[in-house]
């Protein structure tokens, strides 16, 4: 029972050295361009949208590069309730461009190590 604990603590140890940092959280139901964030590479978005409708909303995500406005993508484009993770390979001063129709909103950026990325596959739940 002993060694069953303490391979249990250890693991439990182990997961939440594994764990992102959070950069920036921001929340919303509208549209928006986010406060400057600085990340450096890997790091992860976490999404998640809601709403008091099923089939009415959407919600769309570009990433901007701060300091000259230019448009890096599109990386977030959805019409339906969910939630997802995506990650990210390359570093720098950003801010997120976000457009949203009858939605509540949520995203988060998360700093990961390089020996974690692996560890993070892209995934979109509804």
């Amino acid at each position: 029972m002993k060694k069953l604990l303490l391979a249990t603590a250890i693991l439990i140890a182990s997961l939440n050295s594994l764990a992102a940092d959070t950069v920036k959280e921001f929340h919303g139901t509208g549209n928006t361009t986010t406060d400057i964030f600085t990340v450096e590479s890997p790091w992860l978005l976490d999404w998640h949208l809601n709403g008091d409708y099923d089939a009415l909303v959407a919600l769309d995500v570009t990433l901007i590069e701060a300091h000259t406005g230019r448009h890096v993508g599109r990386i977030l484009h959805t019409k339906r309730k969910g939630n997802g993770l995506k990650l990210f390979e390359n570093g720098g001063q950003y801010q997120l461009r976000v457009s949203a129709t009858l939605a509540r909103w949520s995203l988060r950026v998360q700093q990961i190590k390089p020996e974690e990325k692996e560890l993070y596959t892209p995934r979109t739940r509804n």
